[in-house]
This record gives structure tokens, sequence and C-alpha cells, in this order.
């Protein structure tokens, strides 16, 4: 009886992450579903072995013979995809840390300016779970995360100041999209549209939503259903020095 190594197992949970990454990369998008129609096929595939109905496995024998072409050809942009959030991933950005350093001050500066200003926002930013879904209600954008850009966006009377925009990496991907709604009737009243949005995308993904009110000022945070209000600068900044990095961060403010 072979007894596995420690080789043996530093293969299987390295295994097990790529797995774990891929099925992050392409929850919520085509790519799942057409997954998912693979596993079906392949079910019945085992079963009509099973069965001994040739003409069946025949057939899924020769759509398995030339699948990896088609796959290759059908999760073209999910592949693209995939090769870029692997070069977004927080092992490669570790490497870089004024880069994470760089992004925070620019999203802080956005964010205090649109409030001094009481100008109303909402800004999703991406962490393992994809945004893909969401950013393609709105108008699809890669651009550099600035300060500039972001009080671009919200700038009253712009066709995208409705909107969400959709932060990946250091880019926003998309801006004027339109998120979910908690399906949770909110305890507080006052809560609008907005951070019932907030909180409706981080109840569905592992995002961190801010939100800037219209009315107040107010800067608030969702973030794994849980929305924190009021913040000050300093605390927003301590909340994305600690997510972005994936450090723990605890919400003290249960909507």
């Amino acid at each position: 009886m072979v007894i596995p190594g420690w080789l043996d197992f530093l293969e299987i949970l390295i295994v097990a992450f790529l797995l774990y990454r891929v099925l992050l990369i392409i929850q919520r998008t085509r790519a799942m579903q057409i997954l998912l129609g693979l596993l079906v096929l392949a079910s019945v595939y085992l079963l009509s072995q099973l069965l001994q109905l040739t003409l069946i496995e025949y057939i899924l024998k020769s759509v398995f013979q030339y699948g990896v072409i088609a796959a290759l050809v059908v999760f073209q942009p999910e592949l693209r995809t995939a090769l870029s959030r692997l070069g977004q991933s927080r092992l490669i950005r570790m490497v870089n840390p004024m880069q994470e350093g760089q992004l925070i001050d620019e999203i802080v500066n956005g964010v205090a300016e649109l409030s001094r200003k009481g100008i109303g926002a909402i800004i999703a930013i991406e962490q393992e779970v994809g945004l893909d879904e969401y950013a393609q209600t709105g108008s699809r954008e890669v651009v550099r995360v600035s300060s500039e850009m972001i009080q671009t966006i919200f700038t009253p009377g712009s066709p995208l100041h409705d909107g969400a925009v959709i932060v990946v990496g250091d880019e926003i991907r998309a801006a004027g999209a339109i998120l979910p709604l908690t399906q949770y009737a909110p305890t507080d009243k006052s809560l609008g549209t907005r951070h019932r949005a907030a909180i409706g995308l981080s109840e569905e993904t592992d995002a961190l939503v801010i939100v800037i009110s219209e009315e107040t000022s107010g800067v608030s945070v969702a973030y794994r259903g849980r929305l924190e209000r009021n913040l000050e600068i300093v605390r927003l900044r301590e909340v994305l020095s600690g997510v972005l990095p994936q450090r723990p961060v605890v919400m003290n403010t249960k909507f």
C-alpha cells in the first residue's frame, strides 16, 4: 500500500485552489451555464455506458472528441477574462503594495470631493466574485481609476451619474450600472435606493460598495450584507485598506 506523501497533498491543494479560482471567475457568467450543460452531457454519457445505449454513447463520444476545439471557440471571451484576472490577483498585487495604496488614495479622494459637494454616488469594488453580470447593465468602460474620473462620472446631469461605477483592480470597468436591490425590508426607512442597491449587491457577492447620500452627503459602506453608515474619510480609508488586501473588516451597523 502506497502512503501519500506531502508532495501528493500539496498537489491536491494546488489543483483544488485552481479549480476554486476557475469557478469564481466563471460564476454568474455564460461559461457557468455551458459548464453545467457539459456536466449533464457527461452524466448522460456515463448512464448510456451503464445501460449499453450504444447509439447515444456513439453520438456523445463524437461530440466529446471535438469538444476541446469547440470549447476554445466558445469560451474564448472567458479565457481572455480569466488570464486578465490572474494578472490582477492579490498574490501578484502584493508584490507591488504602492499600487494598492495609490488606488485607495484615488477612491478616497474622489469620495471625499463628492461628499463635500453633496453629490450622490455608488461605487462597487470587485473582490473574488466577478461583477461582469452587473457591468453589462451599464456603459462598459476600461479607464484607470482616478479621483477626477470618479467625480466626472457622477457629475449631476451626466448620462451615467444615476447608476453605479464598477471597479475591477485599478480600472473602472463600467459606469451607470444597475445593481440588485436587497430583498429584505430595511428597518431604517431613511435608506434610499442607492443604499438598498449597495446592500443588495453585497448580499449576492463579496463586493465592497461605497455609497454617498445625495440628501445628507454621508458616506456609507456595504459589505457582506451589512451596512456601516456615516463614515469619516479616515474610517473609509481604514475599511478599504482592510478589504482590498483581504484583511478582515467588521461592519458595526446592521441595516
